[in-house]
């Protein structure tokens, strides 16, 4: 299983560029998998504690359901435009996607699943210091940080 705390330790910068932006907002969308293998978007809202990537779903949810079925997920941070007239003060997007793991009851509310997230890929997406180019960086546990330039 690969946590939030194994990404810090292999790029600490990264990481942290990457939880800002979770962090910098309290609501992100969640893609799950319906039992006919179509998608789902959701709402959610997740937290860092104790190096995992933990989130819940309310009782009786379809995302609980679904991530209970099928595990696999994509978390998406919230997106913001660009400042107007000033693309570089755009701080990007970020994304980690790979498998919930049961990890008992909420701690809080009403009853309900929480999960740790089995960090499959990280990424984060912004914009190179000149804003002429889009950023795209990525990390798996596979193949630790990569990075690609697009127009």
């Amino acid at each position: 299983m690969t946590a939030w705390q194994d990404v810090e330790r292999a790029e600490p910068e990264f990481a942290q560029r990457v939880r800002a932006l979770f962090d910098a907002h309290k609501h992100k969308t969640i893609a799950t998998v319906r039992a006919d293998g179509s998608p789902r978007i959701s709402g959610i809202e997740v937290v860092f504690e104790g190096g995992e990537l933990v989130f819940g779903s309310m009782p009786n949810a379809r995302k609980g359901a679904d991530l209970r079925r099928d595990p696999r997920f994509a978390l998406h941070s919230a997106t913001v435009d660009p400042v107007e007239g000033a693309e570089a003060q755009w701080p990007g997007e970020a994304k980690i996607s790979g498998r919930a793991i049961a990890a008992g009851a909420l701690t809080e509310g009403p009853d309900g699943d929480r999960f740790q997230a089995d960090i499959a890929e990280v990424v984060h997406t912004h914009l190179n210091e000149e804003a002429t180019l889009l950023v795209v960086e990525w990390w798996t546990a596979a193949h630790g940080l990569r990075q690609i330039e697009r127009e």
